[in-house]
């Protein structure tokens, strides 16, 4: 009985639990992935144009990477107390939008919708800032995977409330608002004193290769099956009965995860401390040598040291003429011969405070590069309702699903892949960055042309693009600029989200849609007055405008097109910048 107490003690602090239990908050951390869908409904219910639409979306663009709030929150209460905050304000937000659009309250105007959409929408940075901050520590040698798995359920959200949303079965669309209101917020409060930094987090265990494989396996398992199911649900009448049993597998897909934390805890025998692999031998110092003197050495004395024309050199001999350097450094401090220099701040690799960073061009190369890349793919998702409708499609929550699935896929894999650039060939990881934004360049030209079919191959490549960024950046982030601060240097980051959906979506998106839908009806208005005054009043309506065909998106596509060309030229020039700085990251691993 002891020892079954002391295994359940081990499986409640084991942090593949902090894990998987992270897994699943934030697979209801990307409900504003879902505004596709729900903004037909609140456009047709407060009789709203495109533009008051878009504005709409920039409220949600803002609650959702507005952090600032929840990182400092999470510094003064506890991490399961920042949680409840988000969970009421997710749950406080979207119920009073539901009510609104429902007819329960009386209509807010514009300003008051948009605080609403804030408020319910900012809950998410509280489930993304709590779970990454708690996962990176726990796991600070796998941030690229880590990173990369939390954010891509988190885009994975959208695609399971919408299944979800079909067991319900409900006529009225308005309902899926609801949905949101209320089941993020009860899987938050469930799961909220589990997710946390756990001891022993330093510990690198010999199976947490075969557990991250396994993890990876589970995703793209349940990437294909959830895109199987929606393209089955979008071609055929299936049957209630069928969708349940659909939605069904989805849940125990989403369980699995839990055999690991389950089989470590239960089904091994624990090994001694002396087992355990706590720090590299050479980086097991004096008290009074730390890490942090390590890294001045390394960041501060190499860089002023070593002679310029050494950065030119092949990767190989590079890092042996630095190897020799600080050998050289360590030995001549160790003698009193060199002081380590004390500068006004940290370099590159260490931990920056959110000000410190600010000054750096590493950290706005990023930011817009980012603003460019994954704005001009959240203007696509903002507007994918309306994208499809133009185009001639009556179900649009098929391609908010479908970006989904592929934002997912793009968050696994950039995570996955940038990991081997630096482990493998200790390459800098922003270059994952201007791939990414080139899959998205060919996206948004594919939406252009709206050819047919056009439509699937756009979002896959947009969603693949604008996944990946956002498990590319955070690790980048978090390697430049360390950890100590890292939930404020992220919620910084995310400010790129709205910044880029104001502009792209707000301005130049709902410009020309509107634009283009004006010309339309005054076409319409003239073939009506040519047809005769009774017809003119058969085919007079006042519902809002609304644009049909290519023409609608086809500028904004192309202009979308050109800035994540100019987001590949910033990712390269930081790539060019920070080259040195992997290779002294990573370079060691390899040899």
């Amino acid at each position: 009985m002891v020892r079954l107490r002391e295994r359940f003690g081990g499986f409640i602090n084991n942090r593949w639990l902090v894990f998987v239990a992270a897994m699943w908050i934030q697979s209801c951390a990307g409900i504003g992935y879902l505004f596709g869908s729900i903004s037909p409904v609140i456009k047709s219910s407060l009789n709203y144009n495109q533009r008051q639409i878009a504005r709409l979306g920039v409220a949600k663009d803002l609650g959702d990477s507005v952090g600032f709030l929840a990182g400092s929150l999470c510094e003064v209460l506890p991490l399961w107390g920042a949680l409840l905050v988000g969970a009421v304000q997710n749950f406080v937000g979207y119920g009073f939008v539901w009510l609104v659009v429902t007819g329960r309250t009386p209509a807010l105007p514009l300003w008051a919708m948009c605080i609403l959409i804030f408020v319910g929408t900012n809950g998410e940075t509280y489930f993304n800032t709590v779970s990454l901050v708690s996962c990176v520590q726990n796991f600070p040698k796998s941030r690229g995977p880590v990173v990369g798995i939390l954010k891509g359920f988190a885009g994975l959200g959208g695609a399971i409330l919408t299944q979800i949303y079909a067991v319900i079965h409900s006529p009225d669309h308005a309902s899926l608002i609801f949905m949101v209101a209320v089941g993020p917020a009860m899987v938050v409060i469930t799961l909220m004193f589990i997710v946390r930094p756990v001891g022993g987090h330093r510990q690198v265990q010999p199976s947490d290769g075969l557990s991250f494989k396994f993890i990876y396996s589970v995703c793209l398992l349940l990437a294909a099956y959830l895109m199987g199911v929606m393209l089955v649900e979008d071609l055929v009448d299936l049957s209630h009965t069928v969708i349940i049993i659909f939605t069904v597998i989805l849940f125990i897909l989403l369980l699995i995860p839990i055999v690991i934390p389950v089989s470590l805890s239960f089904f091994q025998e624990p090994k001694s401390p002396v087992e355990e692999t706590l720090l590299p031998e050479q980086n097991k110092q004096e008290p009074g040598k730390s890490e942090q003197y390590t890294n001045e050495v390394i960041f501060s004395e190499v860089e002023d040291e070593k002679p310029k024309e050494v950065d030119l050199l092949p990767a190989l001999e590079r890092q042996k003429r630095i190897a020799q350097l600080q050998a050289k450094l360590f030995q001549a401090a160790a003698e009193g011969a060199v002081r380590v220099k004390r500068r006004r701040g940290p370099h590159r690799g260490e931990d920056f405070t959110l000000m410190q960073a600010l000054i750096k061009a590493d950290l706005w190369l990023i930011f817009f590069s980012l603003l460019l890349g994954s704005g001009s793919g959240l203007t696509v998702i903002d507007n994918l309702g309306q994208m499809s409708q133009s185009l001639g499609y009556d179900n649009t929550h098929i391609f908010v699903s479908l970006i989904s699935i592929w934002n997912f896929l793009g968050r696994i894999g950039g995570g996955y892949f940038s990991e081997i650039i630096v482990r493998d060939y200790a390459y800098p990881r922003p270059v994952a960055m201007a791939v990414a934004q080139v899959i998205m360049a060919i996206g948004h030209i594919f939406l252009a042309m709206g050819w047919p079919g056009a439509m699937y191959i756009g979002t896959l490549l947009i969603g693949l693009g604008f996944g990946a960024h956002w498990a590319i950046v955070p690790a980048a982030a978090s390697e430049l600029f360390g950890l100590k601060k890292f939930g404020a240097l992220y919620n910084f980051l995310t400010l790129a989200n709205p910044a880029g959906s104001l502009v792209f979506s707000g301005l130049i998106a709902s410009t020309i849609y509107d634009r283009e839908a004006e010309k339309q009806a005054h076409q319409q208005q003239h073939l009506q007055q040519s047809l005769g005054s009774v017809f003119s009043a058969m085919l007079g309506t006042d519902e809002p405008l609304k644009c049909e065909g290519s023409i609608c998106f086809f500028l904004t596509s192309m202009i979308m097109s050109g800035l994540c060309i100019i987001a590949v030229v910033l990712s390269m020039i930081l790539v060019y910048r920070t080259k040195i700085v992997y290779a002294n990251l990573y370079g060691k691993s390899r040899t």
